[in-house]
């Protein structure tokens, strides 16, 4: 309701990537106040045209421009309002919806001579001589990069991606600004839940997208791990054409989600249960999760077949928490609900009280896809959960510091991925037997001895 109302009057930048809509070919403006200030100016151009009644489109497509041109968290969260259901209040979610989809939909480049200088600056020698062809314009435009299509000397067809100049320090000037978040967050969910390291995780995380190494580390990882799996497709990295900040992969391409969802349900369904093997592969077997689930980081084809791409902000899961998750898991597909309760209650480290019951009430309603299955997500139950969720913080902002648990680590993050890929899955709205989907994969990681200590292979 209070980050709603934030958001609509587009004083909050929202948690998100891919394209982003820029207005003209400049640099992102950098200074912690500048940005602060076209943050401000929004805000009061909407607040104004609301008391007047004026074109609520007019706002709506003025507030996507301004968070594009700021690109950074601004954009991010901005993409985030743009596909996650229940995150817009319902009666601006087509006006907003709309707009703010075009914060992935569109791409405007930055300005070429400079991302020919940060190329060279990064790898050595300018693009014409590290490749055999290089786009002239990008194919898209992120948050923090744009997309070039390029070919390798020797054939191979690669996407580049390389940082917009600037960026880091723009980043760094909204991450300086998080103090509001904090704020935010403590007024929002009370002192107990810990907003500082909330914030701080937060910080950590979105830091890290700066460093390409990172991800190029990340994407071969979930590369290795999904090797064998012929529907779950990770493009390679090119190692010696990146850097901290390019990164070269090999090129990938197929239908957008808006695309997919017009096939018919056979296509779709196949796509939907590897979706769900992707996450819960990478984050049950795999021990880490791609955090950032938004539609243009999916690239779909024939035979169920997905194409999955950035990977910069990657979560890993502690190896205790993990172990509770799986017995939540199992006991979710054998729909047992002490030993979800019990094993819930580990994971999300709660003591017996009114904190513990909103917590598990609303983790047993984010797994009901399982306990249910054969399961159709909707748009409605995705923002139902949202719902619940905001309607548990503000019954908690009533308890005493000794009442709550601080938030476990990698909750927030976990939370993004909960709503950002639910509401994926439900625009391509199919019924699909989630529950036999985990059996095998929980099995590969129940063999586990780090995992589960003696226990014999399922």
């Amino acid at each position: 309701m209070l980050l709603q109302y934030h958001i609509q009057l587009g004083l909050v930048p929202l948690p998100f990537e891919p394209s982003i809509i820029v207005s003209s070919d400049r640099l992102v403006p950098r200074g912690r106040l500048s940005r602060l200030a076209h943050l401000a100016a929004a805000g009061t151009r909407l607040g104004t045209r609301k008391l007047r009644g004026s074109n609520e489109s007019l706002s709506a497509a003025d507030t996507a421009r301004v968070l594009g041109d700021l690109r950074g968290l601004a954009a991010k969260f901005g993409q985030m309002a743009g596909y996650v259901d229940g995150v817009l209040p319902a009666a601006q979610r087509s006006t907003y919806g709309e707009a703010l989809a075009s914060l992935f939909q569109h791409a405007a480049p930055s300005p070429r001579e400079h991302i020919e200088s940060l190329v060279r600056s990064e790898l050595g020698a300018y693009a014409h001589e590290l490749f055999a062809s290089f786009g002239e314009q990008p194919v898209a435009s992120a948050s923090i990069g744009q997309v070039h299509r390029a070919r390798l000397h020797d054939g191979t067809d690669v996407a580049v991606k390389v940082q917009h100049p600037g960026i880091r320090n723009a980043l760094q000037s909204d991450l300086a600004n998080l103090g509001w978040l904090e704020s935010l967050f403590g007024s929002y969910l009370g002192a107990g839940f810990n907003a500082h390291g909330v914030v701080e995780e937060f910080r950590e995380r979105f830091l890290e997208e700066l460093d390409y190494r990172k991800e190029a580390t990340h994407q071969q990882k979930f590369h290795e791990l999904f090797r064998d799996d012929p529907q779950i497709l990770i493009p390679e990295v090119i190692f010696d054409r990146s850097s901290s900040r390019v990164l070269t992969t090999r090129w990938a391409q197929g239908l957008t989600l808006d695309e997919a969802s017009l096939f018919p349900l056979k296509e779709r369904k196949a796509w939907t249960e590897t979706l769900w093997r992707f996450v819960f592969r990478s984050s049950l077997v795999g021990g880490l999760f791609n955090a950032d689930p938004h539609p243009g980081n999916f690239f779909f084809q024939k035979d169920g077949v997905v194409t999955f791409i950035d990977f910069g902000c990657v979560q890993p899961f502690p190896q205790e928490q993990l172990a509770h998750a799986l017995r939540a898991h199992e006991a979710a597909i054998h729909r047992n609900e002490k030993a979800f309760h019990d094993a819930g209650a580990l994971m999300l480290n709660v003591q017996a009280g009114l904190h513990a019951d909103l917590a598990l009430s609303f983790m047993r309603q984010c797994f009901e896809p399982l306990f249910a299955s054969p399961f159709r997500m909707t748009s409605s139950f995705v923002s139902d959960l949202v719902q619940q969720l905001q309607q548990s913080a503000f019954r908690a902002r009533r308890m005493t510091t000794k009442q709550i648990n601080p938030l476990p680590r990698g909750i927030l993050f976990l939370n993004r991925l909960q709503f950002g890929f639910y509401s994926v899955l439900a625009r391509l709205d199919a019924e699909v037997d989630y529950a036999a989907i985990e059996r095998p994969i929980l099995k590969e990681a129940m063999a586990d001895p780090l995992l589960n200590p003696g226990a014999e292979t399922r």
